[in-house]
This record gives structure tokens, C-alpha cells and sequence, in this order.
């Protein structure tokens, strides 16, 4: 069961089939200027955006190496939606959305709310950066997609307030061990849903979903815990939502991810057997 739980923890629970040939990562500094991270990554100046205003603070932003990312950022103050779009390869893409509430007079519950879309898909439904993460944390939000028209589109849309972006990274997928989760009714057929994921840890904080095809869900594994940027103890919280809205299956784990060597994972897979609501 332990090893079991290691696994689920390491797994971005995503449906990865085919990397994206020959594409580079994209990395932008929203409403910022070219800049290189304590990885010696670079992340692009400001591009690809169509509306917004730039933003700007001089607060410190805890709960990441780099908080100078999070001091510049793109601010929704229109009607219309903030849309960033990128020419990529077709295949299949991981896109991180760095967030920091630095506002004092957004720093509050509900204060800015906002939905995120990609691909023209909901992503991110009434996301609050201070809820999530409280005045002036590093917030990371992950999803997973999938490009066949050669272009990646990343929209923020108000609900209250302004809608705010720090920074965007993509990653193209790739392919390596893998878990298999597949969920089915007691009868036999394939749970029709989406299975949802949610990291926390005091260093770092991300979440994300996708829909299960023909009941299932594949992932690729981390066998090393700082590839996610978690070098503290931490929790994890999994989810399955059937398309009638109704939570069919939760899982939460707390981690020391000290204990966990996933290096000889070749592949692995979870069968669970949920009740029809």
C-alpha cells in the first residue's frame, strides 16, 4: 500500500500519450522583462498577449527561489478576456501558471476571482489567488493539454475583479514510466468523469484535472520529489467527479517525500471499482 501511495503522490495525473516534436519550452515573464531563474532558466520578456496591462510590485513573495517572477504580471482591468496564444508543434503540452496575490487590497477572500481556460477549455474555475495561497505566496497551477492546430491559447477571464497572471511556462510532454488508473462501475463499464489532483506543501502548491477516456487516466511518474519542486512534507488530495458533478472516489495522503524512490518503476497500474450515483 505504501508503494502504492508513493506512486499515486508522483504522478501528475494526466493523460500523456506522444511528446511534442522538437519543441522547445516556452517560458514568460507576464508584464516583465527577460529573466533568468535560479535554475539558470530563461524566461522571455512579456509576448504573445492580447490585452491586460502591465503590473508591478516591489512586495516579497514567499514560497519560491525566484520571487522576482512574481513582481511583474499581466492584470485583466477589461471586459473582454487576457489571451495569451503560442505557436507550437502539435502534441501534447504541460502548462504551469505562476500566480501572487501582492495587492494588500485584494488580500482577501475573494477579493480577485478569475477562470483560466486553455484550448478554449475551463482549466481553472473561480480561482482565488489568496485563498489558495495567502497575501504575497508563489501559487503554481498545472494543467495538461493537447495542441492539433499549432497553437496553444491561455485565457483569464474576470469574475471579480481582475484576472492576473505572473508568469506562463509549457513544457512538452514526455513520455517515461507510466501509471495506468481506470475507474469502472460494478457492472463493468467505464466511469465517464474527470480525475482531479491537488499538491500542497509549504514550499509549493499546485492542482489539476482531466477527463477519463474510456474510464482511465495515465500519468507519468517523478521518481525524484524535487523534479516538483517539493522538498518538504506535504499532502495530496485525488479526486474522481463523474459528469453529473457527483465525487465518486477521493484519496488523501500526507508524504515525506524522503521516504519515496520511485527510480526502478518501469510502469504501474491502479484498477478501482467506484458506485454508480
Amino acid at each position: 500500500m505504501k508503494r502504492l501511495c508513493c506512486l499515486l503522490v508522483f504522478a501528475l495525473l494526466a493523460y500523456w500519450p506522444a511528446a511534442a516534436e522538437a519543441q522547445a519550452p516556452i517560458r514568460i515573464n507576464c508584464g516583465g522583462p527577460s529573466y533568468t531563474d535560479s535554475s539558470g532558466n530563461v524566461w522571455k520578456a512579456d509576448a504573445d498577449f492580447k490585452g491586460g496591462s502591465v503590473s508591478q510590485t516591489q512586495a516579497h513573495v514567499s514560497g519560491t527561489s525566484d520571487p522576482a517572477l512574481f513582481q511583474d504580471g499581466r492584470l485583466n482591468a477589461a471586459s473582454t478576456p487576457l489571451l495569451y496564444s503560442f505557436p507550437v508543434a502539435d502534441g501534447k503540452y504541460h502548462v504551469n501558471l505562476y500566480f501572487a496575490e501582492t495587492n494588500p487590497s485584494d488580500q482577501k477572500v475573494s477579493a480577485r476571482v478569475f477562470d483560466v481556460k486553455i484550448q478554449g477549455n475551463w482549466a481553472f474555475r473561480n480561482l482565488d489567488i489568496f485563498a489558495n495561497a495567502g497575501a504575497n505566496g508563489a501559487l503554481i497551477k498545472e494543467a495538461d493539454v493537447s495542441v492539433s492546430n499549432g497553437t496553444l491559447s491561455v485565457e483569464f477571464d474576470n469574475v471579480i475583479g481582475n484576472a492576473l497572471v505572473d508568469a506562463i511556462e509549457i513544457l512538452p510532454g514526455t513520455s517515461g514510466p507510466i501509471l495506468s488508473l481506470n475507474f469502472k462501475y460494478p457492472d463493468g463499464t467505464p466511469v465517464l468523469g474527470t480525475l482531479g489532483y491537488a499538491v500542497t506543501s509549504p514550499v509549493l502548491s499546485f492542482e489539476g484535472s482531466q477527463a477519463l477516456v474510456n474510464g482511465s487516466a495515465e500519468s507519468a511518474l517523478f521518481a525524484n520529489p524535487s523534479a516538483l519542486g517539493i522538498s518538504a512534507q506535504f499532502t495530496v488530495k485525488l479526486s474522481l467527479t463523474d459528469n453529473a458533478g457527483h465525487t465518486l472516489w477521493q484519496l488523501n495522503l500526507g508524504m515525506n517525500p524522503a521516504q519515496v524512490n520511485l527510480g526502478g518503476i518501469q510502469s504501474s497500474s491502479l484498477s478501482v471499482v467506484v458506485q454508480k450515483m
